[in-house]
């Protein structure tokens, strides 16, 4: 579409619109610098044209947002924080909840999310003061994990992106949601000798936050709202993702947690327990072949090389002299399951290579779609708004979906009690 052929002011100002974006937000999803905004607005009125390279990237923005809330029915508000691509936050719409605030800090998950939800999310919630974050019955977020993964330096609270979870405490004591669920990586149960999974459970339900370190990286905001007691009934549990029916040996922590001044009329402590043994006894079979695509029909760049495969060789046998199990691994269409997906999936594609004996070519990486499957996310979720690497990472570090629906699906009756009473 040429620049000098059409109405460009008309149209971006149209685009815009049908993707439900103010002109900052607009600007932020083009890439604009600080003052996109002003940028943008001089657009719309016709003052001056953006750059053929811009006008390009306000033409490839498709204006098909597959999950847009839009006139929907819905019967509660919640918010999702720390909320990379969306995943979490799918099924609890899809249960009539109404998202009424998104939180994230990479650009390149923000614009999958826009692309899929037709909303951008806030910035760093370091940066967002509670009485900003509008009143919600329900708290989503996928906290940072780096600062506990066996991947990462594993520093806990002395890492800042561990003490993230103290941004959530501090949201929970101003807004006290009915109940909020909070994902992260299996080795939070055991970090330091499961001191930081004990010390996060004290505070969210009103025990002690005297074991907070003087000096790890926290808030003023944050470290203020500690002298708050909440009083939420919490538990948590680790559920591997190929019990919910998707093919990847994904191991999670998952703590629900309900208020328990908001639900006087129920036994919430039996409701919980009930909640997390009825997850626990989900048994849905799969196999790797349900979510790949023919050999035959991928495209050859997601084969890898000859050199890359010497490679991953020489590093497996390193490893193995070492005794340690690290290293490549190779699954195929009769593979019950293949390893965890990581945000690192896209530097080699080391932990899931899929075989290609049958088309006489080397292992190959999983493609974007694939990764989205293995993940349980709908065919419909557009992984084309950023490059293959982004889109790895934000797979890799994303959620299993329909670990999160089946949660949804529970927590629903329990919330829905509150609305009768």
């Amino acid at each position: 579409m040429d620049l000098n052929d059409i109405n460009y002011s008309e149209y971006i100002k149209s685009k815009r619109q049908q993707l439900g974006l103010n002109q900052r937000e607009f600007a932020e999803l083009l890439g604009l610098n600080e003052s996109g905004e002003r940028t943008v607005s001089g657009w719309e009125r016709g003052e001056h044209k953006p750059s053929s390279s811009r006008w390009k990237n306000v033409v490839s923005l498709t204006t098909n947002v597959p999950f847009r809330q839009e006139g929907e029915k819905t019967w509660f508000k919640f918010v999702d924080l720390f909320a990379g691509i969306g995943g979490i936050r799918l099924p609890f719409q899809e249960i009539g909840g109404e998202c009424v605030f998104s939180s994230e800090w990479d650009k390149f998950s923000k614009k999958t999310y826009a692309t899929n939800y037709g909303e951008l999310p806030l910035g760093d919630i370091t940066k967002i003061k509670s009485d900003e974050v509008p009143d919600h019955d329900v708290l989503l977020a996928g906290f940072p994990c780096q600062a506990f993964s066996q991947a990462g330096l594993r520093k806990g609270f002395m890492d800042t992106r561990g003490t993230l979870f103290f941004e959530i405490q501090r949201i929970l004591s101003d807004k006290r949601p009915k109940m909020f669920l909070l994902e992260n990586v299996k080795q939070l149960r055991g970090h330091d000798k499961g001191k930081t999974l004990s010390t996060i459970m004290s505070i969210l339900r009103g025990e002690s936050a005297s074991n907070i370190l003087l000096n790890a990286p926290i808030s003023g905001e944050a470290r203020e709202s500690l002298n708050s007691k909440l009083n939420y009934c919490v538990d948590y549990r680790v559920l591997r993702a190929n019990n919910f029916g998707i093919p990847q040996k994904r191991e999670r922590v998952y703590l629900l947690g309900f208020d328990r001044d908001q639900f006087p009329e129920i036994d919430i402590d039996s409701a919980l327990q009930e909640i997390f043994s009825q997850l626990e006894s989900i048994k849905i079979d799969s196999c790797l072949g349900d979510i790949l695509e023919k050999n035959t029909s991928v495209d050859p760049k997601y084969t890898i090389s000859d050199r890359l495969l010497a490679g991953h060789k020489r590093r497996r046998e390193g490893h193995k002299k070492k005794g340690n199990g690290f290293g490549f691994s190779i699954f195929d269409r009769t593979s019950p399951y293949c390893n965890t997906i990581s945000a690192r999936y896209y530097k080699d594609g080391s932990e899931i290579l899929i075989n290609q004996s049958d088309v006489n070519k080397n292992p190959r990486k999983l493609t974007p779609r694939e990764c989205a499957r293995i993940q349980g996310f709908p065919e419909s979720f557009r992984v084309d708004s950023v490059s293959d690497n982004q889109i790895y990472k934000q797979f890799g570090n994303s959620v299993s979906v329909p670990v999160i629906r089946e949660i949804a699906k529970l927590i629903k009756p329990v919330l829905d009690a509150t609305k009768k009473a």
